[in-house]
């Protein structure tokens, strides 16, 4: 394995064209020949570098609207022959073939053309079949052979034939070699997690990102972290803009993830106050400022040093209520000029924003790592609405009952089981999370009302009056009850439990109305 190859010809094919001018010209006055293709040859041409085409080396012209032009042997072996190998100099010398030192590519960009929903037939026309082809090979054989795949690596790499005479080092090569690699994984990945789509069940699944931020630590200080976007375009944290404040940490990403999924369920104006990926309020109202006071009282304790995410560009009305309070990070679809300047006095505090809001209906895998392999399941896009509800109570729900029901069921989708949400008015009022007991929850929740109520100097908790929604059923009456001492008058669940008939009855004992949905959203 040679530590120093000097690089005299190049192949040059790539989709995206940044920087192409100045590496050419760069590689031309360093009196390496160029190869190349296409329209990265006609760029490299009107750049006033000297190519020559790939269609002279291959004897072969491009066809098939160039579907064909570099999968050929006098390509492939220019790229993979070993120079140390007397019988592959021999093949080489036999069949005219001239070593390639350097492959610069980047592929079609077929992330991008699904990310902003190309059909089917132009989707298939961006997978890029040479390239990765090439790639491969240059890296497989990076003893001699250089591969660049990302213009962000042409500076370093015209910095490493400065420094070596015109070569390039092995552990250059390497290097180079494992993000080429890392480079075709993450495209096929994407390939294939789009064609997954053709099975219901995928026999083989990869996840694959790209890097976007590397991190002081994870969840620990003693854990290593970084951040990978997946090139879906989804709107949300990956995709956001940062506007000011310090880099988000682990726990910050996860959070502000959380926030932005909740509160773009709702169409009226909204606000989400999330600790520790569980929502402490969440809130509609006529406004964003209003909505936010509202999200505030349900739980001012845990609010400190909070997320909030809004669907709604942010006001300065808002951004003032928010910057009262210490907030971590704000996150919203945009946010006006008055707004930014309320919270530029907030040094610390991270604005986001997104330009649109997540869809929650639309379907997209999931994956969670397990010891020895992953879990896969499609997002939660479960819904219900007015005309869904099944009421099990001799008593039926109020209009008014029925929205904060719906809406407490909204919430609920997005609290760690066991969950238990309180909600009055479009607005929750105490939510317990994360409970191994059903009954925990409950409890948690209407401690939660409580306490506000006495922050507050009320004579009542703010429970009384509300309506509760629990994500999955209750397997015995004694939560329910508990949610009933707590003043709450309406219930939705989701029934199927063993037990539902007692649970019924003890409803009607208590005076409650109860809607069953159907469906459970538990969140683990």
């Amino acid at each position: 394995m040679f530590d120093h190859v000097k690089v005299t010809r190049a192949l040059i094919s790539v989709s995206d064209k940044s920087g192409l001018d100045e590496l050419g010209r760069a590689l031309a006055d360093r009196g390496v020949e160029i190869l190349s293709t296409g329209g990265s040859a006609d760029a490299l041409r009107a750049a006033g570098v000297a190519v020559r085409d790939v269609s002279d080396v291959t004897n072969f012209p491009e066809m098939m609207d160039g579907r064909v032009k570099t999968l050929h042997p006098n390509i492939h072996g220019g790229l993979l022959a070993r120079r140390d190998e007397p019988r592959h100099l021999s093949a080489m010398e036999a069949m005219g073939i001239e070593p390639i030192d350097l492959l610069v590519v980047n592929l079609y960009p077929f992330e991008a053309t699904i990310a902003r929903g190309a059909g089917e037939e132009e989707a298939i026309e961006n997978i890029d079949i040479g390239g990765p082809a090439m790639i491969r090979a240059g890296a497989k054989n990076h003893a001699f052979t250089t591969v660049i795949v990302d213009p962000e690596d042409y500076a370093p790499l015209l910095a490493e034939l400065d420094a070596h005479k015109g070569a390039t080092t092995l552990p250059f090569r390497q290097r180079q070699a494992a993000i080429a690699y890392g480079r075709t994984a993450a495209y096929d990945a994407a390939v294939a997690t789009w064609m997954a789509r053709y099975e219901e069940t995928p026999r083989r699944v990869a996840a694959a990102g790209t890097l976007a931020q590397p991190m002081r630590y994870g969840e620990n200080p003693h854990q290593k972290a970084a951040f990978y976007i997946d090139g879906s375009g989804r709107a949300g944290v990956a995709t956001a803009e940062q506007h000011q404040g310090k880099a988000l940490s682990y726990n910050n990403i996860a959070d502000t993830d959380a926030a932005m999924e909740l509160v773009a369920e709702f169409d009226d104006p909204a606000v989400a106050i999330i600790k520790h990926a569980n929502p402490c309020g969440v809130a509609t109202g006529d406004s964003l400022a209003e909505a936010h006071g509202r999200a505030f009282d349900c739980d001012r304790t845990s609010a400190f040093g909070g997320i909030v995410a809004v669907n709604r560009p942010l006001d300065a009305a808002t951004a003032e209520a928010i910057a009262a309070i210490f907030t971590e990070v704000v996150i919203a679809p945009g946010v006006d000029a008055a707004a930014r300047e309320v919270f530029a006095a907030k040094k610390n505090l991270r604005l986001l924003t997104t330009g649109s809001l997540p869809d929650p209906k639309r379907d997209r895998r999931m994956m969670r790592q397990v010891a020895g392999g992953w879990l896969a399941q499609d997002h939660d896009t479960g819904r219900i609405g007015a005309a869904d509800l099944k009421v099990v109570t001799k008593l039926a729900p109020t209009e008014d009952q029925i929205r904060d029901l719906l809406f407490a069921w909204r919430v609920a989708k997005h609290v760690k089981s066991n969950a238990i949400v309180y909600a009055k008015d479009g607005a929750t009022v105490g939510i317990g999370a994360g409970q191994m007991s059903r009954l925990d929850s409950s409890r948690i929740a209407a401690r939660k009302a409580q306490d506000m109520a006495e922050a507050l100097e009320l004579t009542e908790s703010t429970a009384q009056g509300s309506v509760v929604a629990s994500d999955a059923f209750f397997p015995f009456a004694d939560g329910l009850l508990a949610a009933a001492e707590a003043g709450a008058r309406a219930v939705i669940q989701p029934g199927g439990s063993m037990r539902d008939e007692e649970v019924i009855a003890a409803a009607d004992a208590a005076g409650l109305a109860m809607v069953f949905t159907g469906m459970r959203h538990f969140r683990h």
